[in-house]
């Protein structure tokens, strides 16, 4: 697997190297040092997953990243973030990435990352989601791309986003944990989600949600 890792941080950069040459199967074949350098490299070659810094020189990520991808929509892109980075999310999401790694992760993690990025799925840090859901500022559930919620399901969509397992939702609503396993089910078919965090990811992206 042909990865790019784009930071500016020579020595953070090269650590994540060593570490993923390890892996049977895997290559750093690129680098970059911030966003420009990044374009360049795109251009010239091709990589199956790039590792990509949000703040660096030049052209910072985010920015890269719109360009990156509105070049080649395929292009599978997971940010290296950190704490206190979650005002970046949003923005991010929406250029297009396909997954968020803390730049505290160790090794496992970013294979299970790069795998499930590199077979066409999302994948978002737990540690970072959690925070993420700590920090929204403002829940509002009514419509997105053209989307209809009913009265219940505008409730548990709005518990969710604040981090309330079934359980704490059904002791809230006064529902079974069961009935809101039924409509957490039905908002995750509705919305095309694969799991909680990409259910998430759509509150954030439809602006049903804010950071």
């Amino acid at each position: 697997m042909r990865i790019l890792l784009v930071d500016d941080h020579n020595l953070f950069r090269n650590g994540l190297k060593m570490l993923i040459d390890t892996i049977p199967g895997y290559c750093v074949t690129g680098e970059a040092s911030n966003g420009k350098e990044f374009l360049e490299k795109i251009a010239k070659e091709k990589f199956d997953v790039v590792l990509l810094d949000i703040e660096m020189p030049e052209l910072n990520g985010i920015e890269a990243a719109k360009i990156a991808i509105q070049k080649n929509k395929d292009l599978k892109i997971i940010t290296l973030t950190m704490y206190g980075d979650e005002e970046y999310f949003d923005q991010m999401i929406k250029a297009g990435v396909k997954g968020f790694l803390l730049k505290n992760s160790d090794l496992h993690e970013v294979k299970t990352a790069v795998d499930v990025v590199y077979q066409g799925g999302t994948y978002y840090s737990q540690e970072l989601m959690q925070n993420i859901l700590k920090n929204l500022k403002q829940v509002k559930v009514s419509k997105a791309n053209n989307l209809e919620f009913s009265a219940r399901e505008s409730e548990i969509l709005h518990l969710i986003c604040e981090g309330c397992s079934n359980q704490i939702i059904g002791e809230r609503l006064f529902i079974s944990k069961r009935t809101v396993e039924k409509h957490r089910a039905n908002l995750l078919l509705k919305t095309d989600s694969k799991n909680t965090a990409d259910l998430v990811i759509y509150a954030i992206k439809n602006h049903i949600v804010t950071l």
